[in-house]
């Protein structure tokens, strides 16, 4: 999985990668050249007290010095910049891919998990990817070039390495191994954190209204233990890679010393040869060392990649045509007919066999109890979701040949819970209509209610807006969310329980101020209150997922029993207050 990521992510980045090959192949051949210059030294300058061919020779060993140097940052820069590019990348086609995503597959991942996917985890291949550029590529050609240059010094002791090496290779590796788990279950670990995290920041005031801030902090205590239990047995394996390798290192130069001094004293080698000898020796083991950083790096960048990989691999239920159809009649015509949506393995549908149609110029009210399917309902017009039986249709054609863009274009959605993005209230009015003009967003506002509230503001339309809205009060909120929709003069019109925050006056207000503005299109309204729904053209009664009632106000309070309820028990509780 891993090894396909950054096949496909690095493939654009070819020349930087072969770059990094070329200067730390230079590099690495310099770092060998070094030890074999200075035995030179020794053996041929220091033991004969030749001045000037110490000198020669010194000087030699700056310049390889100097172009040792110079690869190795040339090495690090290019192999930084593949990787931050390959990094640029995968965030991008992670958002592309969640981007097309519909309820269901965002739901099926969680909010918390994609935000880790999209930050830590692929923040751990891009390092891979780093510490491979300048690590693994020299790695190898450290070892098996020092390996050469050692035999090459003295093939004597070549035992020593034959011992060493595999020694070193064998501990890592049964250390990795236990890691691996370690790492998968971390990464889980630090979704359940960021999930109950993002909970507390959310609801922070429900938790302060309730008194609920111990055991929140009991339960982000328990999340914040187990991930630091997991680091901890992950830690202990990791710091135990290096004094295993600096005991076999250690070991190995004691080896090479004491052996080597006997060749010596024996006249089988010259000093200038053992101190070669020996610094080969550990650069072989310091390549092996620099390995086991990639060692410990990749088994977590194995289960990252997986993870990224398991959200670049999920197709949308949502699938875009491949040949988008055009609009028959007017795009205000909405028609369901038989229309179902149910969750894979569900034992029961959450929407079944709802079917009515609406014109232009005509509003068709949603009416029923919590959890009667009635924002699964408008959520099929946009195709945020698809029906798994029936068939909604836009302007004649079943949504599913629309093209995404074009059928959202004509639909001006106001959501149950109205977002509002990080920036001003012009930029967000803005998401309605990109070229929208100042006389259009005041002109969308007066019909919101929401003029006077704008203009009381410091800055008017610059006025600042907090993510998520947090800056202003719920029904406030809510007016900017309908002016939002309002502004791009949609065909449809979907209200989804949008006047639940305001007051009455408003909502009145708001509803006349919105009749010249739909006459050509049609309007969709989810409500709780029969007050806002009373005048609609028709009213759609759902019950459990079930059509159970169509018809007016007056016809339903004598033909359905369920809206009859409703009224009634509306009825009663004005009575009371």
């Amino acid at each position: 999985m891993l090894i396909s990521l950054l096949r496909t992510y690095l493939a654009p980045y070819r020349r930087p990668l072969a770059a990094v090959v070329v200067l730390q192949l230079f590099a690495t051949v310099a770092s060998l050249y070094l030890p074999s210059l200075n035995a030179d030294i020794i053996d041929n300058g220091i033991t004969r007290g030749d001045t000037n061919y110490i000198l020669s020779t010194g000087g030699l060993m700056l310049a390889v010095s100097f172009l040792q140097i110079m690869c190795s940052i040339g090495g690090v820069y290019f192999g930084a910049k593949a990787a931050m590019a390959a990094g640029r990348d995968l965030r991008g086609a992670l958002l592309d891919r969640v981007g097309t995503f519909s309820a269901r597959e965002v739901g099926q991942f969680g909010a918390p998990s994609l935000i880790t996917r999209n930050t830590n985890d692929v923040q751990q291949v891009q390092m891979l990817i780093v510490m491979g550029c300048t690590i693994l590529v020299m790695a190898p050609i450290m070892c098996v070039g020092g390996v050469f240059m050692a035999l090459r010094e003295d093939l004597g002791l070549s035992w020593v390495l034959a011992i060493a090496v595999p020694a070193l290779a064998i501990s890592m590796g049964l250390i990795i191994v236990r890691m691996i788990p370690g790492f998968k279950q971390m990464q889980t670990r630090i979704d359940t954190v960021n999930r109950v995290l993002r909970e507390q920041i959310t609801g922070i005031r429900v938790v302060r209204a309730f008194v609920r801030e111990p055991y929140e902090i009991s339960r982000f205590d328990d999340a914040n233990s187990e991930l630091t239990a997991t680091a901890l047995r992950v830690g202990r394996l990791q710091v135990l890679l290096f004094p295993v390798v600096m005991l076999i290192s250690n070991l190995t130069s004691v080896a090479v010393i004491w052996f080597g001094g006997h060749a010596i004293d024996q006249g089988r080698m010259e000093i200038g040869s053992l101190t070669a000898l020996l610094s080969y020796i550990m650069q072989i083991l310091m390549a092996v060392m620099m390995a086991s950083f990639i060692a410990m790096m990749a088994p977590r960048a194995s289960v990252c990649a997986e993870r990224i990989q398991a959200v670049l691999n999920t197709e949308s239920s949502v699938v875009p045509p491949t040949k988008p159809a055009s609009f028959l009649t007017s795009a205000a015509t909405v028609e369901l007919d038989g229309a179902g949506f149910s969750y894979p393995g569900a034992e029961f549908p959450v929407l079944c066999d709802v079917s009515f149609t609406t014109t232009a110029g005509t509003t068709t009210a949603i009416i029923g109890s919590t959890g009667s399917g009635k924002t699964t309902l408008v959520n099929l017009l946009p195709r945020l979701i698809d029906t798994t039986a029936g068939v909604v249709r836009v302007g004649g054609v079943d949504v599913r040949a629309l093209g995404l863009q074009s059928l959202r274009a004509e639909i001006g959605l106001v959501p149950q819970r109205p977002y509002l993005f990080s920036g001003t209230i012009a930029s967000n009015l803005r998401y309605g209509k990109e070229d929208a003009t100042e006389a259009e967003m005041w002109d969308a506002l007066e019909i919101a209610q929401a003029a006077d509230f704008v203009r009381e503001m410091p800055d008017g339309l610059d006025t600042a807006v907090s993510q998520g809205g947090t800056t202003v009060s719920g029904g406030q909120r809510q007016r900017l969310a309908i002016a939002r929709a309002v502004i791009r003069r949609p065909s449809v019109y979907v209200f989804d329980d949008a006047f639940s925050a305001l007051d009455l006056t408003t909502d009145a207000n708001l509803r006349d101020a919105l009749r010249p503005v739909t006459r050509e299109s049609s309007v969709i309204v989810v409500a709780q209150r029969v007050s806002t729904i009373r005048d609609a053209e028709q009213i759609v009664v759902l019950d459990d997922g079930r059509m159970v009632g169509v018809g007016t106000h007056d016809e339903l309070v004598n033909s359905c029993p369920t809206y009859a309820e409703i009224v009634d028990s509306q009825a009663a509780t004005a009575s009371v207050s």
